[in-house]
Order: C-alpha cells, then structure tokens, then sequence
C-alpha cells in the first residue's frame, strides 16, 4: 500500500491532510456558466467525505452517536455513518475478517477487541498506524497501552477505551448484615452464604462463566491469583498443566457446586451477570468497568446501593486480585479509500475531547494518559477512582492464533464449570489442544 502524505510531511496536523495534502476532498469545480444555484448544490456534495464507523454498543443506547456529532462539529469535512456490530467480541472479529479479507472497503475505521492485533496485524487486517502516523501520537497513551496494540514492532491499533475486571457488591446489603466488603475470595464465599442464608438476596455472585471469551478473561483473574501462566514470554511453550491452575478451575467450580453461584452462571455473559445484578438478585458481580453506569440507570432495583473495588484475592496473597485487561482500540481498513479522514478520525477519538467525552459522560476508562490523570476526571464515579489501585493480567493474546488458544481454555473451563469433567482433566485438555495448536501453526 502506497503511503499517503501525512501528519509529518504535511506539519499542520490531521487537518491539513483533509484539506491539501492526502486524498482527501476532491478539488471543486471548474468555473461554469451555470446557475448559481446548481453550483451551489454541486459544491455542497463535495463539501464531505463520508466514512463508515463499525462498533459495537458502548454502555447505554447512544454513546456512539454522541461521539460522532461531536467529532462532525469539530471536522465538518468528515460524515461518519454508524455500523453497529455484535457485542460478541468472538461474532464482531469473524465478520470483520471475512469482509475485509474479500476486499471490503468498508468499514473504513472499526472497533475491536484489545486482544486482535497479533491476529488481524498478521493476516493484513488492519493498517499498520505506526506507518502513517508520528510516535508523538502514541505518547498519549497510558503505559502500556502503545506495546499491547502492537506486533512485531508496529502499532496497528489506537487504544480507544480500557475495561478491567472488577467487584461490585451492594453496600445496603453488606450494611444491613454488618458484613465488610470482602478482600479475599474466602471473604467473598462467607459473606455470600451469610446473605443467602438471611434471605437478603438470592444470590451470592454472579459473573461470566458462558463459554466464551469472557470465561477466558474471569479465568485469567484467578490464574493469576494462584500464580499460574498459559503461556512463557515468547508465546511458544505451554505453561497451563499445573497444580496452581487446578486450584484455580477448582475453585471456580466451587462457587457453583456450593451455591454462592447460580448454575446458570455457566451460560452467562456480561449482560447476564449485569441483568441479575440489577435486578437486585445478587450481592457481588464481577463485570467490567461500564456496568457501573448500567447499574446506576433509572429502573434498575440498585441505583444508589452499589459500591465497586478490586477484585478479591485469594487469602495469604497479595492484594488485590487481579483484574483482567479488556478494552477497545480503533482499527483501519487497509482497503478504506479514505485513509486521510480515518486517521482523523481515529485522531480526534483518542484525543483529549473525544477521551474527555467517553469518561464524563459514559464513565469508561481513558486511554488518553492526560485525561485518565485528570482530578476532576477522576471524581465522577468510584470506577474511575479506583484504577490507580488495579493490578492488570493480561490474556495471552500477543500470537496470532489467540483466538484457537482462548477457545480451548472457554470450552475446557466452561466443561468443568458444568460438571462434565475434572478441573484437572478440564486443564489437562485445554494445554494438550494449545500445544496441538502451536506445533500445527510453527510457533
């Protein structure tokens, strides 16, 4: 792909490449002796480019479009046309990759999983952002954040939001039962039948045990916990086979055989876990960061009885526990006949209003570092106040066959949640179907 002229060369940032440099607006037309008014008429369709925006749904009905009036206001050279995707992060990548491995040319600019760069960097998925776009654009991010949307040295996607795993619980409940907020998961199990046995709740924990990528990200946590890995560094050996990681998958079954969990806890995902929560059907939840708005919303049984904190860990470890790494980046089409305007796009939405925006008024944590840094920023919910005291894991997701290596640790650990197999055997099979998959790939 022919590289544009850009940000560097141009030197008056992503506007200039709209307006002279990139291949962005046609020139107008020539002058004419037509009538005034079907010059005009023609001059107003050239006014804009429109690109096309894929996302899945963001928190609460109409964040998205929000965003995008406001990212119209500030370039009123660009129109962006929402596409909404499946808030599967499994379903949006499958079609995702089969449209843009036809040759789709759109979407232009999409939404994806923090988890996709090895994969959609590997297969050609995706525009390299590094090659069109300065290293002072990447210093905005937190920490981290750069490195983690990378492979083999470039950058293909731009950190749009984080996510991390974390612990809400009712606070009316906790006080009724004079009960403390648990620290460990053995707090977290006593309270729990304490509550359930008073009558106070019906449940004690509900979170996502579907098999899915959301069981990968909630066994991450407790792998984590008990020090156990998937993986080495390199992404090439097998570390899953071991006794920390049967403690692990145990205890997860445990929550269910004992009752702190519901069983149907093993077909639920995040909108599951948030729709018992709300409902006023359980005392803790474990969900990600934007179920604080969800639950604050009108017509919910919770609205003013929620607290949230880290996650547990396990007794006689470090604490807190470990948070699983979600999240979303912007990714562009290497096929979009609109690059000039997607990086624009992609611009403004990782920017300080577009950022700004996202944490004030939908309560999703910032990339930005400045703007997740920001006192004022931080005062608008509890979420946001505590990311300071997080501790991040991340998912082995730096090989482009994540996706084969996710779906064998879900449908093992799912299997065992269930009861259909041992935690031991649950494991035992997940590490033969990884390694089966790393010789088969020649990693």
């Amino acid at each position: 792909m022919t590289k544009p002229i850009g940000i560097v060369v141009c030197g008056a940032g992503l506007l200039a490449i709209i307006s002279g440099c990139g291949p962005g607006v046609a020139p107008g037309p020539a002058p004419s002796k037509k009538p005034a008014a079907v010059h005009k008429t023609k001059a107003k369709k050239a006014a804009f480019v429109t690109i096309d925006w894929a996302a899945s749904p963001i928190t609460q009905t109409g964040t998205r479009q929000h965003m995008i009036s406001a990212f119209e206001k500030a370039h009123p050279g660009i129109r962006v046309k929402l596409t909404t995707m499946s808030t599967n992060t499994d379903t949006t990548r499958a079609e995702l990759t089969t449209e843009i491995e036809g040759g789709s040319k759109t979407p232009d600019v999409y939404m994806g999983d923090v988890i996709w760069p090895a994969q959609f960097g590997h297969s050609g998925l995706a525009v390299p952002l590094s090659d069109h776009l300065p290293k002072s654009f990447f210093s905005r991010f937190a920490p981290g954040l750069a490195a983690g949307a990378s492979y083999h040295g470039k950058v293909y996607g731009a950190p749009f939001f984080m996510d991390a795993g974390l612990l809400y619980y009712r606070k009316d409940l906790l006080t009724k039962a004079s009960l403390p907020v648990p620290k460990t998961w053995q707090q977290l199990v006593s309270d729990s039948k304490a509550l359930e046995a008073k009558h106070l709740v019906k449940y004690g924990y509900v979170w996502e045990g579907a098999a899915y990528e959301g069981l990968t990200c909630v066994l991450m946590e407790f792998l984590g916990d008990q020090g156990a890995k998937v993986l080495n560094a390199a992404g090439n050996k097998v570390l899953l086979n071991s006794s920390a990681s049967d403690k692990a998958v145990s205890f997860m079954r445990s929550l269910i055989t004992s009752g702190v969990s519901p069983q149907a806890v093993t077909t639920y995902q995040e909108p599951d876990a948030m729709n018992a929560f709300d409902a006023g059907d359980a005392a803790f939840m474990r969900n990600w960061d934007y179920a604080w708005s969800n639950s604050q919303t009108k017509g919910t049984k919770v609205v003013g009885k929620v607290g949230v904190e880290p996650m547990p860990a396990f007794a006689g470890t470090t604490e807190p526990g470990y948070s699983c790494i979600g999240g979303w980046d912007l990714y562009v089409n290497p096929h979009s006949a609109h690059l000039a305007q997607d990086l624009t796009f992609v611009e403004w939405m990782t920017g300080a209003a577009g950022q700004k925006l996202l944490a004030d008024k939908y309560s999703e944590i910032p990339t930005n570092a400045a703007v997740q840094k920001n006192p004022a920023v931080k005062k608008l919910n509890p979420v946001l106040s505590i990311v300071p005291k997080l501790r991040l894991i991340a998912r082995p997701s730096g090989t482009p066959i994540y996706p084969m290596i996710s779906q064998a640790l879900y449908q093992n650990v799912n299997a065992a949640l269930t009861g259909q197999v041992s935690p031991k055997a649950a494991i035992t099979r997940a590490s033969q179907q990884i390694l089966t998959d790393l010789k088969g790939h020649g990693l």
